[in-house]
């Protein structure tokens, strides 16, 4: 959750980072479909369950392997010979072996040398007389302040708005809707796993060309009409369970082409390049702090407020984050990482 972004957005030409940082998106929602595909073949099987594990084990060995062979970040070790912590010649050597074997191009290239150079004299005029690395405190300051008040207030909302919750309460959902058996429930799943890859992938598509506001703004407003909505399903609607099955899609959908992928997107463009590190891991850890706090408070306010007004205070907060994108988060599509710190952080 950490590194992949991170990585991703160094390496990635900037006409199509945001199509490879929202591809994790899409692989991530995969695996789940595919634990959903197993959980639905296996749920009558004693101790069935320990297929969904097993299948995972071949990927992450895969996985394991291939991270062996990636180089270095070209963006990073140009750095450290910018701030005289490694031999300029050498290190600018390695950063266009690198960036050849990224982009797939032969020794000789002048287009990598033409990128290597450019990226270097950028980084020139922003670090020439600072350490490579911001301390954790440096998160707190300045740009990079306004980077963590952005993309640590997209993923905090990511994850308040009720995504945790709102797909813990599904089970309850399709059972009010008839699918009151187990096999029922998870052949549904397994529908709304496929929904959720079908969303990603419009998202991962569209998100170069139709830029990160847009689906922010068209997304967290589906998600506020589909927490309304389930909210009135539990008040006065009771009768028409699938209105609550359309919310939860709704919902699902919503999520998917803008908190899901953009998120992540944001945070790992946003921040300054000196305190991207530090700053993508206080995220990650605000991220998973907030779900936690959900998942344990949703039983206990759910036994307080009851089903409806619990979605109506989702509601109410994604409304908040509905307006916070549209006063905070600013455009990224198409600029490289320095002239997002130059253009927005820095304005």
């Amino acid at each position: 959750m950490h590194g992949a972004p991170l990585y991703i957005a160094e390496t990635s030409p900037s006409q199509i980072r945001g199509t490879l940082i929202s591809l994790k998106e899409l692989f991530i929602v995969l695996g789940i479909l595919l634990g959903y595909l197993v959980g639905s073949l296996q749920i009558n099987a004693v101790g069935g369950w320990r297929y969904m594990y097993g299948m995972s084990v071949p990927m992450a060995a895969i996985m394991a392997i291939g991270m062996l062979f990636l180089p270095c970040s070209p963006r990073w070790l140009l750095l450290r010979a910018v701030q005289g912590k490694a031999p300029m010649e050498e290190y600018k050597q390695m950063a266009l072996d690198a960036l050849r074997k990224l982009r797939g191009r032969p020794a000789g290239d002048w287009v990598s040398e033409k990128e290597v150079e450019d990226t270097l004299v950028s980084l020139k005029a922003a670090y020439s007389d600072q350490e490579p690395e911001g301390s954790i405190w440096e998160v707190f300051e300045g740009p990079s302040l306004k980077a963590f008040i952005i993309g640590g207030g997209l993923v905090l909302f990511q994850q308040i708005t009720g995504q945790p919750s709102v797909l813990y309460y599904a089970a309850s959902i399709l059972q009010s809707a008839g699918y009151s058996a187990a096999s029922d429930a998870a052949r549904v799943s397994v529908v709304i796993g496929l929904f959720k890859l079908v969303m990603t992938g419009i998202a991962v598509v569209k998100v170069d060309s139709l830029g990160r506001c847009p689906l922010l703004i068209g997304g967290v407003g589906g998600i506020v009409f589909s927490l309304f909505l389930l909210a009135a399903y539990y008040k006065i609607l009771s009768s028409f369970p699938l209105v609550a099955v359309g919310a939860l899609l709704l919902y699902v959908g919503s999520y998917q082409i803008s908190f899901g992928p953009i998120s992540w997107l944001m945070v790992s463009e946003i921040f300054p390049l000196r305190t991207r590190g530090r700053g993508i891991s206080l995220a990650v850890l605000l991220n998973f702090g907030s779900n936690a706090l959900v998942t344990f408070a949703f039983s206990p306010l759910t036994e307080m407020l009851g089903p409806d007004n619990i979605f109506i205070l989702f509601g109410a907060i994604a409304l908040v984050s509905l307006i916070f994108v549209f006063l905070n988060v600013p455009e990224t599509k198409g600029l490289s990482l320095e002239e997002i710190e130059s253009k927005i952080l820095k304005s």
